[in-house]
């Protein structure tokens, strides 16, 4: 597979800017969301999402629970290096399929000398037994998806369950699924 294509840098883009190029495609949470995955969001909202032009204050709000995983995601990719020996970098592009441009991926980090990302997640103790057989099906879609627009061999998926429980868990690309 060709390299993907940088569609845009987004270290310096605006929250605004950023939900405004996510429109140009189907990120990871909106494809399992398509698939019927993601308890989040809809196909509907997904779709609602994509034809709606505009960003709107509510576009614009975080849940609380987004917020922090905003906030703790440094701390989920470093405990994750710690963990594993394993060196990570911020993606700070916008990534593009070089076949199929309506897919797209916003990865976490990438970690360094492998062909693999890392996604990075917070869950409350309440979403645990999520988490107990390995990564939810709608993340392991996700990071499906990821590993279809870059060409990646693998997905690290590390959690940051309750604020003080740590896993993280290693998803193959499966080519099948894809």
């Amino acid at each position: 597979m060709a390299e993907p294509v940088m569609l845009a840098n987004t270290s310096m883009m605006c929250k605004e800017d950023w939900l405004l190029l996510r429109k140009n495609g189907i990120g990871g949470s909106d494809a399992s969301a398509i698939l019927g995955l993601n308890p989040y969001k809809s196909i509907l909202e997904v779709y609602m999402d994509k034809i709606t032009p505009v960003i709107t204050k509510e576009d614009l709000r975080q849940t609380e629970s987004q917020y922090w995983g905003t906030i703790l995601e440094d701390v989920v990719a470093n405990e994750f290096s710690n963990r594993t020996g394993l060196e990570v970098v911020r993606c700070n592009y916008m990534l593009q399929h070089p076949r199929y441009p309506f897919m797209i991926a916003d990865l976490d980090r990438i970690v360094t000398d492998e062909n693999v990302g890392l996604e990075c997640k917070t869950a409350s103790e309440y979403k645990a037994g999520d988490w107990e057989d390995g990564v939810p099906d709608y993340y392991f879609a996700q990071v499906q998806h990821y590993m279809a627009v870059t060409g990646y061999d693998g997905f690290y998926v590390a959690v940051l369950i309750g604020g003080n429980k740590f896993r993280y868990f290693y998803v193959e690309r499966d080519e099948e699924y894809i």
